[in-house]
């Protein structure tokens, strides 16, 4: 696999952030549902993830009635979302993926579809067929795992000849990007309307196209460089939805508790260094699970203050086992972290020592990492770089584009991403 070797530097400059992906998934869906190819922003790399979602949903909807295999790559969302899609045309459908998508949980869909007409066939895991046609109806599901099965069937219940109801039989985490759907979703001519105890889903719907839409740029990926900002800066964050719905949001007033000094100033929001607190409030990860490789980094480099992230157990679910990742990497590169049941304990020092790390063919961990590298005594190398292909391709170019000191060492991450 390949690496990346990275000096000590600072990030400072301005930036337009890459689209949402997890904005442009359901952008990309509720689109080829009307029959619309949705536009995304010809001057960006797309994604590993939204690449395949792209191309699956077009092969599930090319009109045919004959079984199809759709690989969904890496993409955790790609499968949870399509899933459901897939049984409620009618189709025949095996999902296949590869990496650490094969173990990752569908078991919420192989309880709630079957007693709804779909048959499924999985030895566990991946390679997964349904079969059969969905019928409405109750789908009661636990709102404590992935947001992503509550998204798939938001997607797909419209479809069905009537009314359907999802009933959470345990609170709702991730709160966030179930909203982005029922707001994409809106935006695309569906509609499903909140309950006390879930949604209310009409049938006999159609999607229909919406050429003016745009996908909002990426909370997520701005966290790593608000991070960045907050290290050093000033870093100028460009296209940004101050009110966007996107729970990734959290990461501005996040950074704020960390010392970083954030100003909006004519739609830029800007990061730099500020003065560090006295003390970092727990961080309660459950409705932002994908900033907690960000907020590690960020936290080892907070000097002596104690950050305790918690409810962050799905994590371990993920491409890798994110809470074990950062806890190894960033105590690899002269941190000190120690692993809770459920989260992190991070005690910050002044400066990192460098070193070796794995980025666990983790997107999110090797960005991460190269954050906390800004800040170290020597140089230090990350494995499995190639990874941001999944989520951000450009993000060494931008990285070294505001000064970072980042070089290939791998023939997989190419001159382009680190020029």
């Amino acid at each position: 696999m390949s690496c990346v070797r990275l000096l000590p530097s600072s990030l400072r400059g301005e930036i337009t952030v890459p689209v949402s992906k997890s904005a442009a998934h359901r952008a990309v869906l509720c689109a080829a549902l009307a029959g619309q190819d949705l536009a995304l922003p010809e001057n960006e790399t797309v994604s590993d993830d939204i690449a395949a979602t792209r191309k699956a949903v077009a092969l599930l909807l090319d009109g045919k009635d004959t079984p199809v295999t759709l690989d969904c790559r890496e993409s955790g969302s790609t499968l949870r979302f399509l899933i459901p899609l897939a049984a409620a045309l009618g189709r025949t459908v095996t999902f296949t993926g590869c990496g650490r998508l094969p173990e990752r949980p569908v078991g919420v869909y192989l309880d709630c579809l079957p007693p709804r007409g779909v048959r499924c066939e999985t030895e566990g895991g991946l390679p997964l067929t349904v079969s059969g046609t969905l019928t409405p109806g109750e789908f009661r599901l636990p709102g404590n795992v992935s947001s992503q099965f509550i998204t798939g069937l938001l997607l797909a219940l419209p479809l069905l000849g009537g009314d359907s109801e999802i009933t959470l039989t345990t609170p709702l985490q991730s709160a966030a990007y179930v909203d982005m759907t029922a707001e994409t979703m809106r935006a695309f001519g569906a509609v499903a309307e909140r309950t006390k105890t879930g949604w209310h889903i009409p049938g006999n719907q159609r999607y229909r196209q919406n050429v003016s839409f745009t996908v909002e740029r990426d909370w997520s990926q701005t966290a790593f460089f608000l991070a960045a900002g907050m290290l050093g800066g000033p870093v100028e964050l460009r296209g940004l939805n101050p009110a966007s719905s996107q729970g990734d949001r959290a990461a501005e007033e996040l950074f704020r508790r960390f010392g970083a000094q954030l100003a909006w100033n004519g739609g830029v929001l800007t990061a730099r260094a500020g003065e560090f607190p006295d003390s970092v409030p727990e961080i309660d990860a459950s409705q932002i699970p994908d900033l907690v490789p960000v907020l590690s980094a960020a936290a080892a480099l907070v000097p002596g203050k104690v950050t305790r992230i918690t409810h962050a157990e799905r994590l371990r679910l993920k491409e890798s086992d994110r809470l074990t990742a950062m806890a190894q990497g960033l105590n690899r590169l002269g941190g000190c972290v120690r692993e809770l049941p459920d989260g992190l304990e991070i005690t910050g020092v002044e400066r990192l020592r460098g070193g070796t790390a794995e980025g666990c063919n983790d997107h999110r961990v090797v960005m991460a990492l190269s954050i906390a590298a800004l800040r170290t005594e020597s140089e230090t190398i990350l494995t499995d770089a190639e990874s941001i292909r999944k989520s951000y391709p450009d993000f060494f170019r931008d990285y070294n584009r505001l000064g970072g000191k980042a070089y290939a060492m791998g023939n997989e991450v190419t001159p382009d991403n680190l020029r």
